[in-house]
Parts: structure tokens; C-alpha cells; sequence
């Protein structure tokens, strides 16, 4: 008989029980599945950078270039005051909702496939990790791309004006290294209760129902403290109303991270932005574990 010597320092394992413990295993899948993500970002980046770009482009081109070269004032008033004035509050807006949309569009458009008639959804949930943190993979990748979305959309939108029209921007980084990405991770949430909530068929009615109204009331083309005067009798009815919108807190988080103007107490922003990002991702993964297990 062959006798076995130990080896010295070796930890004796017992015939059957795992190599590895379940905890290192979920997280080992997850890298997996983040660095998939991140192969399939760099095979498409192309698409990503145009898919981040254009209505960024589009909204400082005609507000801040188009408008005052043909004479139509933008921001309330007249003039190369009046329109700067605008620039400035509109560049942080614009890289706000360009978070938001990456956030959704990176998951809950990826997911209405997946969901849909590719089924590649079945795929990720046989990773040896639970099914949340598959969903949670979802998150940071949606995170990340709406991290590098504001990096990319912030100097195109600071510089496309007309002359005479600039935004005064006044970057405060403490703000934006923690901002920023606690914003990205609350749309990323979004966009996975929006992409578990609707059927693959209904993507039209989320846009429609509740993007627009999000990105038309959530402060991009304004800042909350100027909506104000909409008011019936005594009652801030506007002012009051998109406090419900989440967009209206990182917009205006936005403007207290790359300007010097007035915007809505950070207490307030950060609070707010991690409350709905807390119901965002609770909601999002209860509903993505209904939806796989259905």
C-alpha cells in the first residue's frame, strides 16, 4: 500500500467539500461578468461614445450656438449676459441627463433583450453567485458607463457655444468624486427597476410615460430655484411637484459640482439621490428575481 506523506504547511481538506468557500466563488463570478461587460463596452466603444454624444451635441447646439446666432434669447432674457447666464446652467444639466440616460439605456434596453427574444438572460444567471449579484453586475456596469459618460459629455458640452456665449464653470471636486459616482449608481438603479418592470413590448410606453416626463421636469434646461414664481395663490405647486423626480437632484448636484451658482442644498442632494438609489436597486433586484424565476 502506497502511503500518502502530507505535505508540511498544506491544509487538510476534506473528500467532497469545495476548494473554494461560496462567498469567493459569487465574487469571482462577478469579476467574470463585469469583465464580460467590459469586453463587449470596448468592442462597441465606438457606439458607446456616438450613443453618449449626440443629444448632448444636439441640446448645446442649438441652445448655445444656433439660438444666439440667429437672435433668439434663450435663458429669460437678451444678450451675450443673458445667454452665458444660460450656458451655465444648462452644461451641468446636460451632463446629468446624459447619466440618466446611460443608466437606462445601458440596462433596461439591454435587459428588454435579454429578457426578450435572445433569452441571454439564462445565460448569466448559471454563474456559480446568486441571482442579485448577477443583477448587482448589471449595476456597476450601467455605473460605470454613466461615470464615463460624464467625463466624455462635460468638456464637448463646455465648449460648443457660440462666440461670446461660455459657460462659468467652477469645479469643485470634492463634489464630483463623490457625486458623480453616487449619482451613476441611483440611475444605474433606475434603469434596472425600469428594464424588470416593463415587458420587452412596452419599452415604447416607458419612454414615453416616464423618461420624457423625467427629463423635461428634472431640471436640465433650469434650476429648481427658479421655478419659484409657478406658483397658484401662495402654493410652489411646480416647485413642489418634481420633488418627486429623482433627475432633479442630480442636476442639481451638477450645478454644485461644476459651477458657483445657485443650486439646491447638498444635504438635500446627497440624502435624497442615496434614498432613491436604495429604493431604486431594492426594487430593481426583487424584480429582476421574480422576472428570472417566472
Amino acid at each position: 500500500m502506497t502511503r500518502v506523506t502530507p505535505v508540511p504547511g498544506a491544509t487538510a481538506r476534506l473528500p467532497g467539500t469545495p476548494a473554494r468557500s461560496a462567498v469567493r466563488s459569487s465574487w469571482t463570478a462577478l469579476g467574470a461578468l463585469l469583465l464580460r461587460d467590459a469586453v463587449v463596452l470596448r468592442k462597441h466603444l465606438w457606439e458607446f461614445v456616438l450613443r453618449t454624444l449626440i443629444q448632448p451635441f444636439l441640446l448645446c447646439f442649438v441652445f448655445l450656438y444656433v439660438f444666439p446666432k440667429i437672435g433668439q434669447g434663450v435663458g429669460g432674457g437678451q444678450g451675450a449676459a443673458a445667454e452665458s447666464a444660460f450656458a451655465t446652467v444648462l452644461v451641468p444639466g446636460v451632463v446629468g441627463i446624459s447619466v440618466m440616460f446611460q443608466g437606462v439605456q445601458s440596462i433596461a434596453m439591454s435587459m428588454a433583450q435579454e429578457f426578450g427574444y435572445t433569452r441571454e438572460i439564462e445565460d448569466r444567471v448559471q454563474a456559480p453567485c446568486p441571482i442579485w449579484l448577477v443583477a448587482l453586475s448589471k449595476v456597476f456596469s450601467g455605473a460605470v458607463q454613466g461615470m464615463l459618460s460624464a467625463a466624455i459629455v462635460l468638456p464637448i458640452a463646455s465648449v460648443v457655444h457660440a462666440p461670446g456665449v461660455s459657460a462659468n464653470l467652477d469645479l469643485h471636486w470634492p463634489v464630483i468624486l463623490t457625486l458623480v459616482p453616487l449619482a451613476s449608481v441611483a440611475m444605474a438603479g433606475l434603469g434596472l427597476l425600469l428594464g424588470t418592470t416593463f415587458e420587452p413590448r412596452n419599452i415604447g410606453l416607458m419612454f414615453g410615460f416616464i423618461i420624457l416626463p423625467i427629463t423635461f421636469l428634472g431640471g436640465t434646461y433650469y434650476s429648481w430655484t427658479r421655478l419659484a414664481p409657478v406658483q397658484i395663490g401662495s402654493f410652489h405647486w411646480l416647485q413642489t411637484l418634481v420633488l418627486i423626480n429623482p433627475l432633479i437632484y442630480v442636476n442639481e448636484g451638477m450645478r454644485a459640482a461644476f459651477t458657483g451658482g445657485e443650486h439646491m442644498s447638498l444635504w438635500a442632494v446627497y440624502s435624497v439621490i442615496l434614498g432613491f438609489g436604495t429604493l431604486f436597486l431594492g426594487l430593481g433586484l426583487r424584480n429582476f428575481r421574480h422576472r428570472v424565476l417566472s
